[in-house]
């Protein structure tokens, strides 16, 4: 890691819920206590049994469905895939998306030009078909989330973000966000469309957004450059994200707390900023040059973020809109189902160590025969946090504002209050606190969800699930909704159960106490995000296993028969980069992953790889790749 990135990290290591509500760890071991051993993997053992050789090994290849062949996980300076399968850069940190944009000049500083470019670390990537509402795979929009930069990466002399100019600061500024780049692919091989009408970059440097909901015109949202508490300027820390029946996309404000700076006990909102972890000390010099990022100056600046941001990438000239039903507090993303009844369904997860599970349910239903019917559903609905219970049940608990202890007494005085501050409305109602929860996914062919959650270097007390003092490696959840499988699956319902689908760690190590299917041909470390193909199996993406020399990557499973929870690893990235944002094609025969901040823990002039153009004088530079299979056909099949 970069000086920079282990200063984030460290900071956001540091838990900010306060209550003594349940841990899923705690939970997780009062229930295997129980019954022993717990019922996902038990039937994994039991399939895959009839796999095993004679001396003992079980044989893979029979068991999993997934045709590829695991590649080593091994740390290079380039990234690597399967056999059988082409890896192809398709656009890169700096590289055109508008029409006029100019072309990426190593160590410039121009937020205007970047204002025009693909930014920086990304993350989240949406396929949307062209023509709108068809099921095209090799003529699209991709969609791309711009999380966070790497100052030191981006320009010669900097150590990290602290260290950077006015100037520099306005190009970290656009490098955030989102780019919609229309995309085709011709003869086997994808291309960005240039000059193409979709093209559209999104920045806090000059976007305007709407604020949507409950929240919208509140006192607490009102700031100087907008007296009415509705519109902002940008979005920040975009990490994943999510896709609606009706077209748009969804992108999540992560780690917004840490762009501001300042001293919280001067504003009428030190107990939400401090529940949030917003403290004096920014991660980015932006306070030093822009009012709007000082508490002291802006006093209610931080609550214009941490929402979902809904876009229309069909539209350039549209307004984005933040959600503020779904909530406010650190969205990995919004992964959004449609239910058997055209109910709405979103699923997020709060990342943070201790923090907790969500899933929203809009008033208003789908309609598929009109579009424009639909583009507010997101505005009005109920929103529900996680309480994981011991006998394998789990209750959907609705934030309403007046229900139980959400009322002026405990200073929730309107469904504003609540959704402002929902984080200690989800602590009142006792919800279960996790072990950073990431993705979460509905799996549309099983009708289950899965849940990533990527690691707790701060939980100190060992169970039989990670007899660990500190769960470095993470593991994934299996929730299962009432009424049935795949469509059937009643994702409104109240409760659900879960189980365990895998155990992270290092099946090798004895201490990890990891646990996969008998065959598994790779081991993950901090599950992040998440990808379901056709065959409603599993890729999984990882980011920054610790006290290992594996790199992070993609790795696949099946989720039931004799694969389930046999891991194999597809693609593997260069040396300090995170594996983002898998999305499929309809067909499934193309993925897309974005490698984000390769050379982490280097910088500009020392960079310890050049990915991914290899050139002298040019820097590492963050990028999305097309994965398709050699003959054309769809992956893993």
């Amino acid at each position: 890691m970069n000086e920079q990135f282990e200063i984030i990290e460290d900071q956001d290591d540091i838990p900010s819920n306060p209550t003594s509500n349940p841990r899923v760890a705690d939970l997780i071991n009062a229930r295997l206590s129980r019954r022993g051993f717990f019922k996902g993997l038990m039937a994994t053992s039991a399939v895959a049994g009839a796999y095993m050789a004679t001396n003992g090994v079980v044989r893979a290849q029979d068991a999993s469905t997934l045709t590829f062949k695991s590649i080593p996980q091994k740390i290079t300076k380039t990234h690597a895939v399967a056999d059988g399968y082409d890896a192809n850069i398709l656009i890169r940190y700096g590289d055109k998306v508008v029409a006029d944009a100019p072309a990426f000049v190593p160590g410039a500083v121009d937020a205007v030009s970047q204002n025009k470019q693909f930014g920086y670390n990304n993350d989240f990537i949406a396929f949307m078909p062209l023509p709108i509402g068809s099921d095209s795979s090799d003529h699209g929009l991709l969609c791309v989330n711009h999380e966070y930069t790497n100052a030191e990466l981006m320009w010669p002399g900097l150590k990290d973000a602290m260290g950077v100019s006015q100037e520099q600061a306005l190009h970290e500024i656009a490098a955030h966000g989102h780019s919609v780049v229309e995309v085709k692919k011709t003869g086997g091989t994808w291309q960005v469309v240039d000059g193409s009408k979709y093209a559209r970059r999104i920045s806090a440097l000059d976007t305007e957004m709407v604020i949507t909901g409950a929240v919208a015109g509140h006192d607490r949202l009102k700031t100087s450059s907008d007296p009415t508490g509705t519109r902002v300027i940008g979005t920040l820390n975009n990490c994943a994200g999510g896709k609606t029946p009706w077209g748009t996309i969804l992108i999540a404000e992560e780690n917004f707390n840490g762009y501001f700076g300042g001293d919280i006990s001067k504003t009428n909102e030190e107990r939400n900023y401090k529940r949030l972890g917003i403290s004096t000390d920014s991660w980015y010099s932006w306070v030093k040059y822009f009012d709007r990022f000082n508490v002291e100056k802006e006093p209610n600046e931080p609550n214009k973020f941490g929402w979902m941001v809904e876009i229309d990438p069909y539209d350039p000239t549209s307004t984005p809109k933040k959600r503020s039903a779904l909530g406010r507090f650190k969205h990995e993303g919004a992964t959004v189902i449609l239910n058997k009844d055209n109910s709405v369904v979103a699923y997020s997860g709060d990342d943070q160590r201790f923090d907790y599970l969500y899933k929203f349910v809009a008033s208003k239903k789908f309609n598929p025969n009109d579009r424009a019917a639909n583009m507010d559903i997101l505005e009005d609905g109920t929103l529900y946090v996680a309480k994981f219970n011991e006998d394998g049940s789990v209750n959907w608990m609705p934030l309403v504002h007046g229900d139980g202890p959400l009322t002026a007494q405990n200073d929730f005085n309107s469904q504003a209050d609540v959704l402002i501050e929902t984080r200690r409305a989800a602590d009142l109602l006792g919800a279960t606190q996790m072990d950073r929860p990431e993705d979460v996914e509905p799996n549309p062919v099983n009708g289950k969800v899965y849940v990533m959650l990527t690691n707790n270097s701060k939980r100190k007390e060992a169970n039989i699930v990670n007899p660990r003092v500190e769960n470095i490696h993470g593991h994934v959840l299996e929730l299962t909704p009432p009424g049935g499988t795949g469509k059937d699956a009643d994702h409104t319902a109240d409760t659900f159960t879960w189980d365990i689908f895998l155990l992270g760690g290092n099946p090798a190590n004895s201490d990890d106490k990891s646990s996969y299917h008998p065959g598994a041909e790779s081991w993950v470390s901090c599950p992040d995000n998440m990808a379901v193909d056709h065959k409603g199996r599993l890729w999984i993406s990882t980011d920054g296993a610790p006290k290992s020399d594996i790199p992070d990557g993609m790795h696949a499973t099946d989720v039931s028969g004799a694969g389930r929870a046999l891991t194999k690893f597809f693609f593997a990235c260069p040396e300090g980069a995170e594996m983002c944002g898998p999305e499929f094609t309809p067909d499934g025969t193309t993925l897309f992953v974005a490698v984000q901040h390769p050379a982490d823990g280097s910088t500009f002039d020392a960079p310890s790889t050049r990915w991914p153009d290899f050139a002298d004088g040019m820097p590492p530079r963050p990028s999305v790749v097309a994965i398709t299979k050699q003959d054309g056909g769809e992956i893993a099949s």
